[in-house]
């Protein structure tokens, strides 16, 4: 995923209104950009000011014309906060063949309905796919008081909508087809993924219980820069 113009380096002084953030240009100028992420952002934003990356979406019309893309956050590592991203960058690996247990030959569709759920991709005919996938942006790092031992966590705040997408997995294996939920982990000092199970108990549970049905868990950490972002390694899942 390439960016054009690169991203640019800005100081983040606060996010609000959960959609918004307010930030320090190189020109000491200071604007308001759109926040595109409904988690708590725990351990992102650090409550002072930070450095952070925002992209320009060249349309004047807009009423916040940038986006925050990334934070730098404890320890000097940088963590992804743009939500949009995950799934375009998994849909972009797998359609390259590069995540192995995913192949793309009998097609990739995106957004693809399954009962009452939706899932991000899916591989095969859109009409009866094989696999259901779901991507979860992964960035809850350890804070600035932490040891930073590169285990990154999801979720960062409680997910009914997680929940609710793993049974669904669940269910898909149990009909025959094959489930995989993909931990896009854009944070620069991942070393290994891992339920958050002191925020959403609930979904680590549900996690090793999809696992042990057969529903394929995956980490894949992201290469973060300014002027792109791809999935570069899998990581170690720690359930």
């Amino acid at each position: 995923m390439k960016f054009d113009p690169p991203l640019e380096t800005v100081t983040l002084l606060r996010r609000y209104k959960r959609f918004m953030a307010d930030v320090v240009r190189a020109d000491g100028s200071e604007i308001t950009v759109h926040c595109p992420n409904t988690g708590s952002m725990k351990n992102c934003v650090l409550g002072e000011p930070q450095q952070a990356l925002i992209s320009d979406s060249g349309n004047p019309k807009r009423k916040y014309r940038h986006t925050l893309e990334a934070l730098q956050v404890a320890h000097g590592h940088w963590a992804g906060v743009n939500t949009s991203r995950p799934n375009a960058l998994v849909e972009e690996a797998v359609r390259a063949a590069r995540i192995p247990q995913l192949d793309p030959v009998d097609g990739v569709e995106r957004e693809v309905k399954y009962g009452d759920s939706r899932f991000d991709l899916a591989l095969g005919n859109r009409a009866d796919p094989h696999t259901f996938i779901e991507v979860k942006n992964v960035t809850l790092g350890p804070g600035p008081e932490d040891a930073d031992d590169g285990v990154i966590a999801f979720p960062d705040s409680v997910t009914e909508r997680g929940q609710k997408h793993l049974t669904t997995l669940i269910e898909v294996v149990a009909s025959g087809k094959r489930a995989t939920l993909v931990f896009c982990v854009q944070h620069s000092g991942a070393r290994a993924a891992r339920p958050a199970d002191e925020i959403d108990p609930r979904y680590g549970a549900l996690l090793r219980e999809a696992s042990a049905a057969g529903v394929s868990i995956l980490a894949w950490k992201v290469a973060l820069a300014p002027d792109a972002m791809e999935l570069v390694e899998p990581l170690p899942i720690l359930l």
